[in-house]
């Protein structure tokens, strides 16, 4: 007897999945928690994924999906390093809200065509700035770097020092800066001189001046157009994390 599809759509599959993702992070999604979402067995879900891995790269690529429309609804011709950090804080503002989204972007760029979608358009602009194709590869590889670890951090859970605490973030900050200028100034010079600042930062802010640095160092080069060094390395959309594309 010829096996029943399920009654359910690949697209109700993904929509659910990313659901049960931005519930509750990576963990709750399994195939039985999709499965008793979709209101049938766990099998279902084999007539469209073959694997865990599978659908969180699909997931992944459904949110991915939804930041390019927003991307590419960007004016195109505007400045280039403009429209880079449009981009970027676009992808940034979706990775924050969305925290598991970052850890799985561009894992695999034969299941996540938004993605790769998404490296050609941030390398589109930077073509506009009149680099090698080395420097070019190089300035979207540390520019998504950048953009990626700022937000997976910013998504790690607070030290549990913090959660014992019972203060309130900026008491917390507080604390932690008065410890700093309690250290020896001439063996930590640097913590004395931004005590202040650290006291009263916002992580988001944080963020966003460091890409203007990173776009205005970028804008400098296409600007001088000095020959690339060859120390350091980059992540490519099929290396980074040391995972196949």
């Amino acid at each position: 007897m010829a096996r029943r599809r399920a009654s359910h759509s690949l697209e109700a599959v993904l929509s659910e999945a990313v659901s049960l993702l931005d519930e509750a992070g990576e963990p709750a999604l399994t195939f039985r928690a999709l499965a008793a979402r979709l209101g049938g067995g766990v099998g279902s879900i084999y007539w469209y994924v073959a694997s865990r891995d599978e659908l969180l790269d699909r997931a992944t690529d459904t949110v991915m999906a939804e930041v390019l429309a927003q991307v590419e609804a960007l004016d195109a011709d505007d400045d280039p390093v403009a429209v880079l950090r449009a981009m970027s804080l676009t992808l940034f503002d979706e990775m924050v809200r969305r925290p598991w989204f970052a850890t799985y972007m561009l894992r695999n760029t034969g299941l996540q065509p938004h993605a790769m979608r998404m490296f050609d358009l941030l390398g589109q602009q930077v073509m506009r700035l009149g680099l090698t194709p080395r420097e070019e590869f190089h300035a979207v590889s540390s520019l998504l770097s950048y953009v990626v670890g700022v937000a997976v951090d910013m998504a790690q859970p607070p030290p549990q020092e913090f959660l014992d605490s019972d203060m309130e973030p900026s008491a917390f900050l507080a604390m932690y800066a008065d410890r700093w200028r309690a250290l020896d100034p001439d063996e930590h010079p640097f913590a004395h001189r931004i005590a202040d600042e650290f006291a009263v930062h916002d992580d988001g802010e944080v963020f966003r001046s460091g890409l203007d640095m990173f776009l205005a160092g970028l804008r400098e080069r296409a600007g001088t157009g000095q020959d690339e060094g060859t120390g350091g390395g980059s992540v490519s959309p099929s290396a980074r994390g040391g995972r196949a594309g």
